[in-house]
């Protein structure tokens, strides 16, 4: 699981600050990156559809990556966080 790290290199503190009772969500945008196989990269984007993550028409076609038989795809989505 994600835990946020205790500081920096230069010590400041990383650890959002606490959410009041009273604050909104606010809409932030994430990057999901893929990298592999078109058919490893297929069964990923249906598993993610079927847990109701993301529609498969929400990535972006596959990008040859340089590498023989990889590929990438994107993914931007929208979240609300506190």
């Amino acid at each position: 699981m994600f835990q946020y790290p205790e500081s920096d290199a230069s010590g400041a503190s990383n650890v959002p600050p606490a959410s009041s009772s009273r604050s909104q969500p606010q809409p932030e945008r994430v990057r999901h990156v893929l990298y592999g196989s078109l058919r490893g990269l297929d069964r990923v984007i249906k598993i993610l559809h079927h847990l109701g993550y993301a529609d498969p028409n929400d990535w972006c076609g596959p990008v040859p990556s340089g590498e023989p038989n990889q590929w990438l795809v994107v993914m931007t989505k929208t979240l609300l966080v506190e």
